[in-house]
């Protein structure tokens, strides 16, 4: 197979669908793969480890995804890209398309094969391809957060975990899968006082018995959640119901309830956020305030940090690659049920029910 791994073209986006390992094991198993020009060198991969590993180098963005079979990448394709995918091509990348309308359309326009990240299962029924980045976002949310609580950056000017003396910061993470689990370790690991809610009696049982004890958890409702805001300096929004959008669990009208100064870090941004008052929002240009509040959504986080992401992303995707390459989507989606989870658009129609629901569109179950 003809495998595409084109550079990201996403605002500040420095990750790249594979590494040279990667690559280096595709071409193993008799593949042919494009890399284009420049792709890895955010990631710190130079043009030149990509050749070593067997990849070719392709000049421009259009030629990659014009002799491409599959394109393997990092963020959904943005809207120059739109008119480069292909009928029958397929897209292995991330998509969150439950939050966005223009790209679902345009992905459907396309007739391509739209393979999501974030909902393929394994056997336990996890989300072994959006686990990695959401460890690292889950961190990466307590590191923003710190530092847009600091008065030059229009926060209250609190330190984190405080001072003999002088009380931490509190942090309040909404939702106790992977990212918040990640946040709260690492808000808990800096001295902070941390409050960690969800809906999940069995989950906060299983938070309470492994967490720090300057973690604590509660319950999630609106009226725990009302309770907690006026005192809380940071809010971690992190619920996810894979491939649909998120809940919102701050309103605009409870907003108010917290203090000028006081921070939201929105992770489920790319699912439509856990804010009423959130916003998409990019790393040269990553908060905004509303009511006071700072916000900060990059849909991006982990491109912050893109070597780390990278190997981390990579050993995550490259089995089901090779899976796809190898056998072909369709026979690869027969093997494997948590593969064909993945699959969320194929030659214009919507065969994932969550992203058909969001929009209110024709749902059609792959195996038809």
């Amino acid at each position: 197979m003809k495998i595409g791994i084109p550079k990201e073209i996403k605002n500040n986006e420095n990750r790249v669908g594979a590494t040279p390992a990667g690559v280096k094991e595709l071409v193993g198993h008799g593949h042919e793969v494009y890399v284009q020009h420049t792709a890895g060198e955010g990631s710190g991969f130079a043009d030149e480890e990509y050749v070593k590993a067997g990849a070719k180098i392709l000049p421009t963005i259009e030629d990659v995804y014009g002799i491409a079979e599959m394109i393997v990448k990092v963020k959904e394709p943005i809207e120059p890209e739109y008119k480069l995918v292909k009928k029958d091509q397929v897209l292995f990348t991330y998509f969150h398309f439950a939050s966005d309308l223009a790209l679902t359309e345009a992905m459907i326009k396309s007739g391509a094969i739209c393979i999501a990240y974030e909902t393929v299962r394994d056997r336990e029924g996890r989300l072994p391809l959006l686990i990695p980045m959401s460890e690292v976002a889950g961190r990466m949310s307590v590191q923003e957060g710190a530092r847009f609580l600091e008065k030059p950056q229009g926060g209250r000017g609190i330190l984190l975990g405080g001072v003999p003396g002088v009380k931490p910061a509190k942090v309040l993470v909404l939702g106790a899968g992977v990212v918040g689990r990640n946040a709260a370790l690492m808000a808990a690991g800096l001295g902070a006082d941390v409050t960690i809610c969800d809906i999940s009696l069995p989950v906060l049982r299983h938070c309470a018995d492994v967490m720090p004890k300057n973690v604590k958890t509660l319950y999630s409702s609106r009226h725990n959640i009302e309770q907690e805001l006026p005192t809380t300096d940071l809010v971690i929004g992190s619920v996810l119901i894979p491939g649909a959008k998120a809940p919102h669990l701050i309103t605009k009208d409870m907003l108010p309830m917290m203090r000028p100064g006081s921070v939201v870090v929105d992770v489920a941004i790319d699912q439509g956020g856990s804010f009423e008052t959130s916003k998409a929002t990019t790393h040269s240009e990553p908060t905004y305030v509303v009511d006071g509040v700072v916000h900060y959504a990059v849909a991006n986080i982990p491109g912050a940090v893109p070597f780390t992401s990278t190997l981390a992303l990579t050993n995550a995707t490259l089995p089901y690659a090779l899976k796809l390459a190898d056998l072909g989507w369709v026979e690869a989606c027969k093997r494997d049920k948590g593969l064909a989870d993945g699959v969320n658009v194929v030659d214009g129609k919507v065969t994932f029910k969550a992203v058909a629901e969001a929009f209110d569109m024709p749902y059609t179950p792959l195996e038809l």
